[in-house]
């Protein structure tokens, strides 16, 4: 149970967020939205060719017909973590509220390439489409072992966060 829950902990913030913030710091630099969201959008592929580690949500599907709890905690706590860090970033530049929801649009974007796998994996719907995405997807994911894959995902992190604030 324990190793379980450290695992939560360690992995709760490093599938989504990576885009998110990503995608907060490309607004947050170009405060146009014409520009920023298409570019937020455009490094949700970039990121996927970077080394990650991710829940083998396709595999669990496949294998038991829906995701693992483990898989369903893990990803609800990173969309949670991701939502929480893109009001943060957004709040930042207020009171320039077009600016503010640019930085929220372009989180949204960053994200959206997976939000889109959402219905497959946790809705049960099993469009051809979406097959098709997620084979699209997985085309350009690089995985790798866990721990190396969270050390690359948390350098993104604090690389963008970096980028942000300083």
């Amino acid at each position: 149970m324990t190793s379980r829950f450290l695992k939560y902990i360690i992995t709760f913030n490093v599938l989504e967020t990576p885009h998110v913030v990503v995608g907060a710091a490309i607004a947050t630099k170009i405060p146009n939205p014409l520009i920023s969201i298409p570019l937020a959008f455009a490094s949700h592929f970039i990121l996927e060719q970077v080394p990650h580690w991710n829940p083998h949500l396709n595999t669990e599907v496949k294998r038991f017909g829906r995701p693992t709890r483990q898989s369903t905690a893990i990803v609800a706590l990173d969309v949670a973590c991701s939502i929480l860090i893109g009001f943060f970033i957004a709040s930042q530049v207020l009171p320039d509220m077009g600016h503010a929801i640019s930085i929220l649009l372009a989180c949204f974007a960053s994200a959206l390439p997976d939000i889109i796998e959402g219905p497959y994996f946790f809705l049960g719907i099993r469009s051809k489409i979406i097959k098709r995405w997620i084979a699209f997807q997985k085309s350009l994911q690089a995985d790798t072992d866990l721990i190396p894959g969270l050390l690359t995902q948390l350098a993104v992190v604090a690389a963008a966060m970096w980028w942000i604030f300083y």
